[in-house]
């Protein structure tokens, strides 16, 4: 049945779509391979940081026909520029403006790469039954409720689960992730051992965007005050767009009896609330936006979540869950829980859903 089945693959260049087609091939899937263009020639981007977009998109793009030669596949390229704009740079834009802390990572995987780039795709008259990524988490059918299942990665360092938590299910029982049960390690050597050595070696992308900070993509911010949790003036701050939750770099502000973090961004005053780490702490968040991979009226009250892709797991309770909102306790206050970022909620390594923290 596999030699029946096209798949297309989401070619970024780098060793993870490259080897999750070869898995493909291997295992007897005709596949082609996809790769997006987002890149629109903006001039203020530039820097020393990786990104996927930038400039060095054409590398990335010239890297994925690379690949795509060596395995012997054929090779497109999606044009989504104007997509990519108005999906993910406008919601970026918009968001930072409000005060809030943007996941454009979660915006592009669920609207561009697994919306868009499939659809204009098929649009353009490439035929494939299923698409497949080199993302490290799972996907399995359960049979007793014939629905589909997202999981972690086996890979915990590895494990993308969180940025993919938007997908339906719809889409989830047409995609395929090899990598889900592979490690890293394992997955670079598999390169090696089949003549990929190049992308093996290839350095990692570690942002959304190449640039040294994000002030490229924003409007230039007016300066304003940094006060103190009582309103007391501390310094000035040059545009609230360079301020997040937590952050304690940049602040500018001395002579203090102990460090001081961003407690609170208020956009209408244009000001940075500013004090001591104990203040910054939270028990309860607010939550929007909500998709459920699962129905979320079967989902444990007591669940697993994480406020930011790099945060461990917290242990938290549902005080109350509808269609599209949620409120939760955390058994233990969070650091820096911060509006506008995405919060996904887990039981043990399956994904039930997540949305947006709003309060």
């Amino acid at each position: 049945m596999m030699k029946n089945k096209i798949v297309a693959v989401g070619m970024s260049g780098g060793v993870d779509s490259t080897m999750t087609a070869l898995m493909l091939k291997n295992k007897g899937y005709s596949v082609v391979g996809l790769t997006m263009k987002i890149w629109d020639d903006n001039p203020l981007v530039k820097g020393n940081r990786s990104g996927c977009y930038g400039p060095g998109e054409a590398k990335d793009i010239a890297a994925a026909k690379r690949a795509c030669e060596m395995l012997g596949i054929l090779h497109y390229i999606i044009d989504l520029r104007d997509e990519y704009q108005e999906n993910v740079l406008k919601y970026f834009k918009e968001e930072y403006q409000k005060g809030k802390t943007p996941n454009p990572c979660v915006v592009c995987n669920a609207k561009i790469k697994f919306g868009f780039l499939i659809e204009k795709a098929l649009h353009t008259g490439i035929k494939f039954d299923y698409f497949a990524t080199g993302h490290y988490v799972r996907v399995a059918l359960d049979k007793k409720s014939n629905l589909y299942i997202l999981k972690k990665g086996l890979d915990v360092h590895k494990d993308q689960s969180y940025f993919l938590h938007r997908l339906k299910q719809s889409q989830l029982k047409k995609l395929i992730f090899p990598l889900g049960i592979k490690t890293k390690e394992a997955v670079k050597n598999f390169a090696r051992e089949n003549g990929f050595e190049e992308f093996a070696n290839k350095p990692e992308s570690q942002n959304f965007v190449e640039c040294d900070s994000y002030s490229a993509l924003l409007p230039k911010g007016q300066s304003g005050y940094i006060v103190d949790h009582n309103g007391k003036i501390l310094g000035e701050h040059k545009g609230i767009i360079n301020y997040t939750l937590g952050q304690r770099k940049n602040l500018n502000i001395g002579g203090l009896p102990e460090p001081y973090y961003v407690l609170k961004i208020d956009m209408l005053r244009n000001t940075i609330i500013a004090g001591p780490k104990c203040l910054a702490y939270t028990e309860t968040v607010r939550v929007k936006k909500i998709n459920w991979i699962l129905p979320f009226e079967n989902t444990p009250e007591k669940i697993k979540v994480k406020i930011r892709y790099g945060a461990n797991l917290a242990s938290a309770v549902f005080i109350t869950k509808e269609k599209t909102k949620a409120k939760l306790k955390f058994s233990k206050p969070q650091f820096a829980v911060t509006p506008g970022q995405s919060i996904v909620f887990y039981n043990k390594d399956i994904v039930l859903g997540g949305g947006v923290i709003e309060k």
